[in-house]
Parts: structure tokens; sequence; C-alpha cells
């Protein structure tokens, strides 16, 4: 699967004018050349576990085949002690992933696979050198915070860039999941487990943004308002995602790409995606 079939319009205007600004490079030369990569390498080593063929197999088994569907070199994965659902990618040359405890018994396995494949959509969008900059400036201390505030408009340009990057990682997830699965991911990320969000209309979900959006054009005070809840946000705003993720599964591009995949469920005779465990239209075992 080649990125440019999953990267959102906005995800790459915003990287383009991130590029373009002066002094952007001084800063990223900077910020990496104190090393975060080696010492977060280390952290992981110390205090996560690493998962692999033998080491809880049945969540390291997750990711081998997106990595395989997408391009991409296997990341190093990790498993980490936290109770809020999380999972994040970090570093550049040294990628990794990891998941939370919580992420884990929150999800369903097919809805942790749509997690894990957004993830892995950053490392296939080459999202990861200014995603891992923008971890470091959103979380700096010492060194890194002097840095980060002297840098202020770059770091609310990483920060716009990143929100709209997300976006891009949504599409990987509901074309390695499928469209329901990664919804549904985002409904436990928005509200809570299974028991609580069964049946959640998406459509009238997704409508919110379009409140949200008229909302925010309801005078000026009102926009500046949004645009502080969201400046130092680094993903964008739940049904802001939703509503772009059912946007594009039901656009042409979507459709070709689905077309360019095609194969049916011997159970109902749909069309499904080599990427399914199960049918997304039967539940059918594939």
């Amino acid at each position: 699967m080649n990125p440019s079939d999953f990267i959102h319009p906005e995800d790459a205007a915003a990287l383009e004018a991130l590029k373009a600004i002066p002094g952007l490079a001084k800063i990223v030369k900077s910020v990496m050349d104190i090393g975060v990569e080696q010492f977060q390498t280390g952290l992981n080593l110390a205090t996560k576990i690493k998962l692999s063929p033998r080491q809880l197999p049945h969540l390291y088994n997750i990711l081998p085949p997106i990595c395989n569907q997408l391009g991409i070199m296997e990341p190093d994965f990790f498993l980490e002690m936290n109770p809020e659902p999380n999972a994040y990618a970090f570093g550049d040359t040294q990628t990794a992933i990891t998941i939370t405890s919580g992420l884990v018994e929150l999800m369903t396995k097919e809805e942790l696979r749509a997690v894990v494949a957004h993830e892995c959509g950053h490392i296939a969008c080459h999202h990861m050198l200014y995603h891992t900059i923008a971890a470091i400036l959103a979380n700096a201390t010492g060194f890194v915070e002097t840095l980060s505030s002297l840098a202020a408009p770059i770091k609310y340009a990483l920060f716009y860039w990143e929100r709209k990057s997300e976006l891009s990682c949504d599409r990987a997830a509901a074309y390695v999941a499928g469209p329901q699965v990664a919804a549904s991911m985002l409904a436990r990320l928005a509200g809570g487990s299974k028991m609580v969000t069964a049946g959640l209309d998406l459509a009238e979900w997704a409508e919110q943004a379009d409140q949200y959006d008229a909302l925010c054009k309801r005078g000026f005070w009102n926009k500046t308002l949004q645009t502080y809840a969201v400046l130092n946000q680094n993903h964008p705003f739940t049904s802001v995602r939703i509503r772009e993720m059912l946007l594009w599964i039901d656009s042409d591009d979507y459709k070709q790409l689905i077309a360019s995949n095609k194969h049916t469920c011997p159970n109902c005779g749909n069309e499904v995606l080599d990427s399914w465990a199960f049918c997304q239209h039967c539940g059918h075992k594939l």
C-alpha cells in the first residue's frame, strides 16, 4: 500500500507549510543532537515489556501483518503498565510503538489492531521525525523546555501539523482493520467500554464536528476560545476525527482503493480486505 493512497490533504498541506518555516531545521537538529532517541530507547528497555514472538505473542502477532501490508520495517513493540488507554510511536531512526495495559484491557483484539495500524501509519507516512520533535516539545523540561519557549511559533506549527497527521493515520486504521472497527476504536477512546458505547450512532456523532465548526465561525470570540482550546493539542477532537474518516470511506478514492484489493467473504459474499481477520459484514472468520 502506498502512503499517498491515504494521506489526508490537510496533512500534506500542513507538512509543506511546516517545512517552509525558517529556522525549523536548526531547531530539529538541536533537539535531536541531545540524544533523545537514545534516552527513550533506554527507558523503553528498562521500564516496559518488549513484545516478541516469545514474549506475549498474542499481542506481538498483531504487528507483523500490519507492517507487511503498509510496507514498513517492524518497529520495536512495547507494553507499558499504565491504566490510561493510550498508544504512541516515538523515534525517527530508532522507532518504537508503545501500547498501554489500559488500552489492551479496553479494546477488543480487532480494535487493538486498528490502534496499532494507526501508529504504523505514522511510520508509513514518514511522519516520525517531526512527530518525535513535537512529542519532545510537548513534554519538554530543562534545556529543551527553554528551547521550546524560545521557539513557540514553531512548536504551535508542529502541533497544528500533528493534528492533521492523525487524520491520515485514522485512514490507515480504517483500511487495515476495516471502517467499522476503526470507528469503534475511536468510540472506545471517546466514550469508554463497549458496554457504554454499544449502539453509538456514528453519523450523529460526526454531525457534532459540523456543529463545532459552526460554533467556531459564530463570532470572533468563539473562534478565539476554540483556537486556545486546541492550541496545545497534538490530536484533533474525536468528533472531527470520526467525521473525516467517514467522509473518506464514502469517497471515490477509498472505493477505488478497496476495488484494487477486492476479495469476497466465503460466508456472505460481500467484499473483504486481505487485512481483515473477520468479515466486517457478517463476522465470519477469514
